[in-house]
């Protein structure tokens, strides 16, 4: 049989063997209240400076530059913006007025179609017969929305009873001295 040693006492370990974890921890500790006192210091330091330059009047500094690349793109979004704007500040209302108290008896318009960025419309109509047409391109030239009114083709429609002419016209479209 065996000897059995009953020892109620563990043996004791050294000190020295935790050491190195609690000088660890301690270190980082420290490093981390370090670092939030730097960042607090140089918060308040730019804070600091911000008033300052509010007070002698400076403008705030610049945000970083931008790439070759940001800087087209900034363009680019830049020259749609514009173009929209200028779109919408064209004058529909007016264009959509001058064209519905026309007189339409002998005229029937089949389509509009205006290119706000070139200034230009196109209008396809109907006319009874030629002189209906032709009085139809002097009215649209006469009036103080449109100007050089052109006609771009016509066609009489001899298969039908009273040989309609279809006929399409181009005018540009102006607001007071500026081309729209």
């Amino acid at each position: 049989m065996r000897r059995l040693l009953l020892d109620f006492q563990p043996p004791r370990r050294r000190l020295l063997s935790g050491l190195p974890l609690l000088l660890g921890g301690s270190l980082l500790l420290a490093a981390v209240v370090a670092q939030q006192s730097l960042d607090s210091r140089t918060e308040a330091l730019q804070q600091r400076l911000q008033h300052s330059e509010q007070q002698l009047g400076l403008r705030p500094r610049s945000q970083p530059s931008l790439t070759s690349a940001q800087r087209r793109e900034q363009a680019e979004n830049l020259a749609q913006m514009r173009s929209l704007s200028q779109q919408l500040q064209r004058p529909w209302e007016r264009l959509f007025g001058m064209l519905e108290a026309l007189p339409q008896d002998d005229v029937a318009l089949l389509s509009l179609t205006p290119d706000a960025r070139k200034g230009q419309v196109r209008i396809s109509a109907e006319a009874r017969d030629l002189e209906a047409m032709l009085a139809f391109h002097q009215r649209l030239e006469a009036s103080a929305e449109l100007h050089d009114v052109s006609l771009l083709n016509h066609e009489i429609q001899l298969k039908q009873a009273e040989h309609p002419v279809q006929f399409n016209l181009s005018a540009s479209w102006e607001n007071g001295d500026a081309h729209l």
